[in-house]
C-alpha cells in the first residue's frame, strides 16, 4: 500500500495536484516528480492540495519550498491549500481523491509555521478559493 497518492487535474488555467497521504522522505520526490512534470509541459500556475496530506517532515517542506522556487522562477504561481481546521477539503470534496476523511491540512500548516516558512506560500482553504482570481490568500 502506498503511503502517498497523488491526482492531477485542470482548473482554467490552473493544474492542480491533489496529495493525500504523508509527505516524508521516501514519497516526497513523487511531489516532486509531479511538479517538475507540470513545469516540463508548460504549466505556470499550480495548486498543491494539501488538506488530505497527515504527516509532513523536513523533506516535504523542501518539496513546497523548492516548488515555489521553480514556478517563481519560470514567471509562474503557486499556491497551497491547507485548511486550518485539518478538515478534508476539497481533494474529499471534489473527487480528487478518494477515501475516509482524514486530518490533514493542519498538520502541514503547523509544521510551515514551527518552521518559520509559512509567510512565504500563499494559502487558501480550498481549490475553489485557490483557483477562482477572486479570493484573497489566508494570513499567516
Amino acid at each position: 500500500m502506498s503511503l502517498l497518492q497523488v491526482t492531477t487535474d485542470n482548473r482554467g488555467d490552473w493544474y492542480v495536484l491533489w496529495v493525500c497521504g504523508e509527505l516524508d522522505l521516501v514519497t516526497s520526490p513523487r511531489v516532486r516528480q509531479h511538479v517538475h512534470d507540470a513545469v516540463a509541459q508548460g504549466r505556470r500556475r499550480l495548486v498543491l492540495d494539501l488538506s488530505a496530506v497527515r504527516f509532513c517532515d523536513s523533506s516535504g517542506v523542501g518539496v513546497l519550498i523548492a516548488a515555489r522556487r521553480l514556478l517563481s522562477s519560470c514567471g509562474g504561481e503557486f499556491r497551497l491549500i491547507l485548511p486550518a481546521d485539518g478538515g478534508v477539503g476539497a481533494a474529499g470534496a471534489a473527487g480528487g481523491v478518494s477515501g475516509t476523511a482524514v486530518s490533514g491540512g493542519a498538520h502541514v500548516n503547523r509544521v510551515l509555521a514551527a518552521l518559520g516558512v509559512r509567510r512565504l506560500f500563499a494559502v487558501y482553504a480550498d481549490v475553489d478559493d485557490a483557483t477562482s482570481g477572486t479570493a484573497e490568500p489566508l494570513s499567516a
